[in-house]
């Protein structure tokens, strides 16, 4: 009995991470419909709002572990929707975060892989597909963006956002 409980806490987690695999087809599904009552402010901005779209920028993700480009600036307050292409033959993805949180997450997925994301500052992209993130960058800074798929950003898939 006294070990039964610790592998009953690690079946539970297996099972749960399996639930949450970046490999799930819900990553394809429609996108939701934009509620600005359910937006979250973070350091580095906000979901943006689809229709106020002032700009597009267009980031190739490739097996070399680079984005192309490397960096983007954008001005403070601007919504853009940024394209992530994904040029290779690996799952990737693209991260909006601060230098800090790009790292703490990046060890967290080294942890559990199959981890599954829904949030609007992150699309994942399979081989040959395209995604999209709409975002409000409401503070002026440097950003990053990142694959966090493991050993993706520890290759240096990682790229500058400045936000003037």
């Amino acid at each position: 009995m006294q070990h039964a409980l610790p592998a009953l806490a690690m079946a539970a987690a297996v099972v749960a991470s399996g639930a949450m695999a970046h490999g799930d087809e819900r990553h394809a599904a429609a996108p939701k419909k934009f509620d600005a009552s359910k937006v979250k402010e973070t350091v580095f901005g906000r979901e943006g709002d689809p229709k106020k779209v002032s700009r597009t920028i267009r980031i190739d993700m490739a097996d070399t572990m680079r984005f192309t480009p490397a960096a983007i600036t954008i001005k403070r307050g601007q919504t853009v929707k940024l394209i992530a292409m994904n040029k290779g033959r690996l799952l990737h993805e693209m991260v909006l975060g601060t230098p800090e949180e790009l790292k703490t997450h990046a060890e967290m997925m080294k942890r559990f892989p199959d981890m599954e994301h829904e949030e609007a500052h992150i699309t994942h992209v399979k081989p040959g597909k395209t995604g999209a993130i709409i975002w409000q960058f409401t503070k002026a800074g440097e950003f990053q963006f990142a694959c966090l798929v493991p050993g993706h950003f520890e290759a240096g898939m990682v790229g500058t956002v400045i936000v003037k």
